[in-house]
């Protein structure tokens, strides 16, 4: 059986290759270790190496086989190992598998028994899953996550592996053994965590280009790894970016008066901006939630003289809105808010446009999920969306 199950997994990697070279290339980064049934259940990762029990692989078609050893390698490329940070491990070991599932099965591969699939989490990341999985679930991972173990001493034992350097010179590149008799995952110490994080960056980025070159990466997987390599500024930082643009502060060079001479010097002109916020509270955006992006409005506001209208909005206006802040009052969440109705955005560009207002820009903080209108309207229009949300216009900040 022995000799099946290598040939197995032989023929699983050189078909990634050939057919998904992007896979293929972060499969090829893992060495096999055959490991008794008491240590793995299934298949397995420590980021150093893939551990699998025979008698599951050989239970497995070929194409199974494909899909187990990917999911493996994406454990590994996407990092979960280094950002559970402070979340539950049972949690988050769930939500990785949300996430990483539904992408390979876009990408054509088919899941054996056992794998965690469910609707709603497609195009989302582990972080955006986690607050959706309850705790004390009755469900598990079809395989075993090694290298994050809490009931064990990480970084503890004998003489410790150290992660190859892709960068070498001279070097192939490949990966080094695990410790011991090959056969024994293990949790990563802290260093061994910030390593690998960097190195197996390092893989997807070859990987992605490798693939890109050959002309065979699919669009959902080109989308994750521009999300994953490209540097993420924090929304607050956007925010501030795009309402001090707004201020729209200038220099005018306005003949001046005869009084004032004949010399026309530049004069800074600040006028006051209008900006409209908007609150969605169909039930998707928590209180903490509308509590902490209202606090932000109100720091901002203090750099800038804006006149800020609030509204609140499910499928329709909040009845008791709009509320107005001068530029020198505070910005604060109004005590008779109300909706958890369904969502739609029209509303409040139909109440823009019965008034004949067109505010300087107007800030949707929402999940994106309903209604927009047909035509984009002529102000700009920025979007802080918790979730995977997409807008049809404007521009689109990511909350989390």
């Amino acid at each position: 059986m022995a000799d099946d199950v290598e040939t197995k997994l032989s023929a699983a990697k050189t078909r990634l290759i050939l057919e998904r070279p992007f896979l293929g290339a972060l499969v090829l980064r893992l060495p096999m270790k055959a490991t008794p049934p008491e240590r793995c259940r299934t298949i397995g990762t420590d980021v150093r190496a893939l551990y699998y029990n025979p008698e599951y692989i050989a239970g497995l078609s070929l194409a199974q086989t494909q899909f187990v050893l990917a999911h493996e390698a994406l454990h590994c490329a996407l990092s979960h190992f280094a950002r559970r940070q402070h979340r539950v491990k049972q949690r988050w070991d769930i939500a990785c598998d949300l996430a990483i599932n539904p992408l390979l099965l876009k990408d054509g591969l088919e899941p054996p028994p056992g794998v965690l699939l469910q609707s709603g989490f497609e195009d989302m990341m582990a972080e955006e899953i986690y607050p959706y999985i309850e705790e004390d679930l009755d469900q598990e991972t079809h395989d075993d996550h090694f290298y994050d173990q809490e009931d064990s001493t990480q970084g503890s034992g004998g003489g410790q592996s150290q992660p190859d350097s892709d960068s070498r010179g001279g070097g192939s590149g490949a990966p080094e053994e695990a410790e011991g008799d090959g056969a024994s995952p293990r949790p990563l110490s802290e260093s061994e965590q910030q390593q690998l994080e960097v190195q197996w960056r390092q893989r997807l980025a070859g990987a992605a280009q490798q693939a890109m070159q050959a002309g065979k990466l699919g669009a959902n997987m080109a989308r994750l790894v521009e999300h994953l390599l490209q540097p993420q500024l924090p929304w607050r930082m956007l925010l501030a970016r795009y309402m001090t643009a707004a201020a729209r502060d200038d220099y005018s060079y306005q003949r001046p008066s005869r009084r004032e001479g004949n010399a026309i010097l530049p004069t800074l002109k600040s006028t006051q901006v209008d900006v409209l916020v908007v609150l969605d509270t169909s039930g998707s955006v928590n209180d903490t939630e509308m509590r902490e992006f209202v606090s932000e409005i109100d720091a901002i506001k203090g750099q800038m003289r804006a006149r800020l209208t609030l509204h609140a909005c499910d499928a329709e206006l909040c009845r008791n809105g709009p509320w107005v802040f001068e530029p020198w009052e505070e910005f604060r969440m109004p005590e008779n808010i109300h909706g958890r109705g369904g969502t739609r955005f029209t509303p409040v560009f139909e109440w823009l446009e019965r008034e004949g207002r067109r505010p300087d820009l107007l800030v949707y903080f929402t999940d994106a999920e309903g209604e927009f209108p047909a035509a984009e309207p002529a102000f700009p229009v920025l979007w802080l969306v918790k979730g995977r949300g997409r807008v049809p216009w404007g521009q689109r900040i990511q909350l989390n």
